[in-house]
């Protein structure tokens, strides 16, 4: 009997954690693409190290060690954060414990097919509930590790996807892992005072089942300064950012915009904005 969907999704996490591996993919969305590289190793010690890179325009790097991670971008002094994952297209709970997902999702095993000149899993992760999109998820029947991801509307329409483009796995730490070792990182930035949660005059009556929240807090937005109040929640695989401000208009009518998978929603009630 072959294995189950839920046993390849496993395997998926253990190889993204466990594998030596140097790959690059593509993120295609409005017509457009961006290329990233992606670097992963564990050293002798089991701590993991990770690179992660954006090719096109100014360079950006994320670096990882263990549970640090660092950022260095232009025009942005260093800094490190406290965190397991790296934040970027492909959903940190891939390497996680994706069973958290079973009370909302289904895991279904398609079959085969051949992506990158490899012979390839299709495993579509689905929603129960008609209010979420699909992920297709097609994994190298050799290691295990993400070849090919779509996110797909509920009528069928591909809103995104990641194409890896090149995939090396080894059996030692390549050379910019190792230098990655012997760096040394930024300071780690105290976030608590950022991600502890506040009570707020306002609440979400309403949230689709599995979602549950984060964190909340008040703070100002980087590039205005205009003081918002912000409830991020998360059902494991989504996330959905909540940020309420006054406004200097009364009413507006609900504004949308949506770039691939990701939907940004704007109106103004009742002399406050509302952003989704």
């Amino acid at each position: 009997q072959p294995p189950s969907a839920k046993l390849w999704l496993e395997r998926l996490s253990y190889s993204l954690n466990n594998l030596n591996f140097n790959t690059s993919f593509v993120v295609v969305k409005n017509n457009q693409a961006e290329p990233y590289h992606w670097f992963h190793g564990v050293d002798d010690n089991n701590l993991e190290l990770e690179i992660f890179s954006t090719l096109n325009g100014p360079r950006r790097d994320i670096l990882r060690k263990g549970n640090v991670v660092s950022y260095i971008e232009p025009e942005v002094a260093p800094y490190s954060v406290e965190s397991k994952s790296i934040s970027g297209p492909i959903p940190a709970i891939f390497s996680g414990d994706i069973t958290s997902l079973m009370s909302t999702y289904e895991f279904i095993s398609v079959g085969r097919s051949r992506i990158l000149g490899r012979a390839a899993q299709l495993v579509r992760i689905v929603a129960k509930e008609q209010d979420r999109f699909g992920y297709w998820l097609w994994l190298d029947q050799e290691s295990g590790l993400l070849l090919k991801m779509a996110i797909i509307s509920r009528n069928g329409q591909l809103l995104e996807q990641v194409q890896f483009t090149h995939l090396e796995i080894s059996d030692d730490l390549v050379e910019t892992i190792k230098q990655l070792q012997t760096a040394e990182l930024p300071a780690v930035v105290d976030t608590s005072r950022f991600v502890t949660s506040e009570e707020l005059s306002w609440e979400v009556d309403w949230l689709p089942a599995g979602f549950k929240e984060v964190k909340s807090n008040r703070h100002r937005i980087s590039s205005t300064k205009q003081p918002v109040e912000f409830i991020l929640f998360n059902d494991g695989l989504v996330d959905v950012s909540v940020y309420v401000a006054a406004s200097r208009e009364k009413q507006r009518s609900v504004e949308f915009v949506m770039d691939g998978a990701t939907v940004v929603l704007n109106q103004v009630v009742n002399g406050f904005e509302v952003s989704v």
